[in-house]
């Protein structure tokens, strides 16, 4: 599988950005499908993930409910909405893609696939 991430930019303290991930190789809708972030300095984490059907999701504490993963399993498509950005959330952002059922969180081994990260620049 193929993961090309994009969306990521400059935006302010309160704002919003939706990044997308398109994936393609295999049938996408046998993946679940996931976020990473790494800031500068620091060791990437896991934001959140969605099975593959997009009823379940998973998300890090630190969202705190400002990010919605979702899916369309006909584009080939994963999408990150972010909204209420903190500087804080300022990071690159990794998609991934996993070919076991999701049950949980994700470590930063256990996805079978990576994009190449987007950055995300959130100013105060």
């Amino acid at each position: 599988v193929q993961l090309q991430a994009s969306g990521g930019g400059l935006v302010q303290a309160g704002g919003f950005l939706r990044l997308s991930c398109a994936a393609s190789g295999r049938p996408f809708s046998s993946y679940a499908m996931g976020w990473f972030r790494q800031a500068p300095g620091k060791e990437r984490e896991f934001v959140g993930n969605i099975n593959w059907s997009g009823g379940s999701t998973y998300y890090a504490d630190f969202v705190e409910g400002r990010f919605t993963i979702s899916r369309d399993n006909a584009k080939n498509m994963v999408f990150l909405q972010m909204n209420t950005l903190k500087p804080e959330d300022t990071a690159v952002y990794y998609c991934a893609a996993d070919s076991i059922p999701l049950s949980g969180h994700w470590v930063v081994a256990g996805p079978d696939y990576w994009g190449q990260g987007t950055l995300v620049t959130v100013s105060s």
